[in-house]
């Protein structure tokens, strides 16, 4: 089994609210969005971790952070041997080609004005890979490598369907030959055939050039066919880790329970059906004690109170839950 290519430990991310000119006056408490809040995983290289929650839930937060589009709070990225929280603009050059990102809006993400050829080729300018003469015929082996025609470096984004487009940006960070791809719900904008095809497209990239993946996406049936391990998120923390088949046999958290039990087509109907009220708490107040609370059918009083801890419940299997059991 390959050592942990990104070891994450305790990260924080709050982001402060703007403070009016009357909170000033009465010496309110600043107030701040808690993303992400203690938050602690390893990723496998060569393995896919799917991150998956709710939307609000801080999961794209934390995928920014650990590429260091924002810069932590608290906490410690270790990328090998180096922790890229402690890095500096400079610092973290040479690790911007090693980690890229694939976005959930291809179209928003690629200059209309430039064409497709263009925009790859800039990418390998600016991180002056290959030289000048042979820096299109590389545009043409990436365009091949995604599915389309190296003919298409010549048209504009426009001139694609979302899934092509996808396919571009998918493209465009294989670029500068990463070892980390963090793609934030890739295939949420598009038709369920395209989806297919491109979470096909990226196991054939992970398998061929090794890739190490963190797949963020709030939809369960598309983060068990791509992942091997999933990290259930809630309102800024990780509530349920653990391998991919696993989870989805022997769900142990009631939330894990409650989001397949809203989609029993995925693999085995759960054993205990789970059914959750209303909407996550503020990110801004959140509630004392398990965060989940509020919503959970299994809180007992030390929930109001207690914060509970990830606890191993079976080999490789952790989950922060008072009440859950081996």
């Amino acid at each position: 089994m390959p050592g942990p290519l990104l070891s994450v430990r305790n990260l924080v991310k709050h982001f402060p609210l703007p403070r009016s000119p009357l909170d000033v006056l009465r010496r309110a408490a600043p107030e701040a969005v808690h993303a992400v809040d203690g938050v602690s995983f390893d990723i496998a290289r060569g393995r896919t971790l799917g991150l998956v929650g709710e939307s609000g839930c801080g999961k794209s937060t934390l995928g920014r952070c650990l590429l260091r589009l924002y810069r932590p709070d608290e906490g410690e990225v270790w990328f090998e041997s180096v922790d890229l929280a402690r890095l500096d603009e400079h610092g973290l050059l040479p690790y911007r080609s090693r980690m890229q990102v694939v976005l959930q809006d291809p179209y928003s993400s690629l200059d209309p004005r430039q064409s497709v050829g263009s925009a790859l080729l800039e990418v390998l300018t600016v991180h002056r890979i290959g030289t000048p003469a042979d820096r299109w015929e590389r545009v043409a082996r990436l365009l091949a490598q995604v599915g389309l025609r190296p003919a298409d470096a010549r048209k504009h984004p426009g001139e694609f369907s979302g899934g092509q487009r996808q396919r571009i940006g998918i493209a465009r960070a294989l670029a500068v030959g990463p070892e980390l791809l963090v793609a934030d719900e890739p295939v949420s904008a598009l038709d369920v055939s395209i989806q297919a095809q491109i979470l096909d497209l990226l196991l054939d990239l992970r398998a061929s050039l090794g890739l190490t993946m963190i797949f963020i996406s709030h939809d369960l049936r598309v983060v068990r066919y791509l992942s091997d391990e999933v990290a259930v998120m809630y309102l800024g923390k990780i509530v349920e880790n653990a391998p991919a088949a696993e989870l989805f046999a022997r769900p142990r958290h009631p939330y894990t329970l409650a989001l397949l039990s809203a989609i029993p087509e995925v693999g085995e109907t759960p054993k205990a059906m789970v059914e959750i009220q209303g909407e996550p708490s503020s990110a801004v107040h959140v509630p004392s004690g398990c965060r989940f609370h509020p919503r959970c059918p299994w809180k007992v009083e030390r929930c109001t109170h207690e914060v509970p801890q990830l606890r191993e419940l079976a080999p490789g299997h952790w989950v922060a839950c008072h009440e859950a059991t081996a």
